[in-house]
């Protein structure tokens, strides 16, 4: 009866969610819900609490929001798009060329989160202005964040090449073009929803084009946005391995050169980067908090285990598992890391029982929970996309669904 009705639950505020409602109150009501229910409500609360101060991207988001403010208030923002205002017009072919930048970087930094943090920042504003829809600018940067499956340092990739006893670059390689076709499928999609929507050509204010057509162009005003990003893939890449920081440590050394670039006053650029951050808690983290309230429900009624449990375990549904289960586990936990690892270690080594290796499963499974996690209005990157861009997650999630979910097929029939 339990599981019954936190299923109810789920789907009755994944509806509200898609209608658009206010999500950290339908998340964090849900999760209490499901909490009461279990006859646990403290616990839901314990972890509102924990989630607070303790979320691996509280770091990454306020920094990159609070540069943000900063780039606003230096100018530098205002530099940025006089010296791109070319790309108005263009936008059929920055949609797929932003996404397969996000999908390099992310390569690298392995985080989604932190890369749509620290490359959203100033290229989303930068896609707005040009013309672009701000939910496709969004969706653009979010369908390039599970480049990660292509670094053999990924632990998902490490945990399925000690499963089926090969190298990391083993299970990369045997993933790598099903996970291209995924990036193509994805950004595909979105070029062919802006075109035929016309989300690629807004008009903007008459004020706001002659703005940028009659900027004077201050060039180190306009690479200042690129630094932190810079610094982040230098270090992380291993090119200059004394430029490995994290990302809040970039995002103050490029608050720090556009206080020196700009000369503004130093009063004003703390004020704002503090804005900035501020702004970042209240909606980005909020929403994380209220995802994670959601979650710590669904596990108070064991929804996790019993899906996991019966997608393992009932006959002719186990192969058919390893792709399914974790991206639904993935879109309803906005993990992908979290569902590959549960599905991997459960059927991955049993393999051979349903005619498969073992390492194309837990690659089935890895790939279907980082698909799952792209297209799941809980996930960090998926917050921190929408946030940037001013819209609800869903609105992301809308566009880019069909494309990146269209390799979901693929996978389960050649692997």
């Amino acid at each position: 009866m339990n599981v019954v009705l936190g299923i109810l639950i789920v789907v009755i505020t994944i509806y509200f969610l898609f209608r658009e409602y206010e999500p950290r109150l339908l998340l964090i009501a849900s999760g209490l819900l499901m909490a009461g229910i279990a006859l646990d409500p403290l616990t839901v609360l314990d972890e509102f609490a924990y989630k607070m101060a303790t979320d691996s991207l509280i770091q990454a988001i306020c920094s990159s929001l609070g540069f943000g403010f900063v780039l606003r208030a230096t100018g530098c923002e205002k530099h940025l798009f006089a010296a791109f205002s070319w790309i108005r017009g263009y936008g059929l072919f920055i949609i797929p060329l932003v996404t397969l930048t996000t999908f390099g970087v992310n390569a690298i930094l392995m985080s989604a989160g932190n890369t749509a943090a620290a490359i959203g920042c100033f290229l989303i504003p930068l896609m707005i202005r040009a013309g672009i829809h701000p939910a496709v600018a969004g969706a653009a940067i979010l369908t390039g964040t599970f480049g990660s499956m292509l670094n053999p340092l990924l632990p998902v990739n490490i945990f399925v090449a000690e499963i089926a006893g090969v190298a990391a670059d083993t299970v990369v390689q045997a993933q790598s073009l099903f996970v291209l076709f995924g990036l193509i499928a994805g950004a595909g999609w979105l070029v062919i929803y802006a075109r035929w929507k016309n989300e690629h050509a807004i008009d903007q204010d008459t004020e706001d084009k002659e703005n940028q057509s009659t900027e004077t162009i201050n060039w180190g005003y306009v690479i200042t946005p690129f630094i932190p990003l810079v610094i982040l893939v230098l270090g992380s890449s291993g090119l200059v391995p004394d430029l490995r920081i994290g990302v809040a440590q970039a995002m103050c050394v490029g608050t720090l050169f556009a206080l020196l670039i700009t000369r503004t006053s130093p009063s004003k650029v703390t004020e704002e980067f503090f804005q900035g951050m501020g702004y970042a808690y209240a909606n980005a983290i909020g929403l994380i908090i209220a995802v994670a309230v959601f979650v710590r429900g669904m596990k108070s009624l064991e929804l996790m285990s019993f899906f996991i449990s019966w997608m393992t375990t009932t006959p002719g549904i186990a192969k058919v598992g390893a792709v399914v289960g974790p991206f639904m586990m993935g879109v309803m936990t906005g993990s992908g890391d979290a569902a590959a690892f549960a599905f991997s270690e459960v059927v991955a080594p049993h393999a051979f029982l349903y005619g498969m290796e073992t390492m194309n499963m837990g690659s089935m499974a890895s790939i279907a929970g980082a698909i799952g996690r792209t297209v799941s209005p809980f996930a960090g990157a998926t917050i921190v996309c929408a946030c940037i861009a001013g819209v609800n997650p869903v609105a992301l999630v809308k566009r880019n669904f069909p494309g990146i979910v269209l390799p979901l097929f693929f996978i389960g029939f050649f692997l």
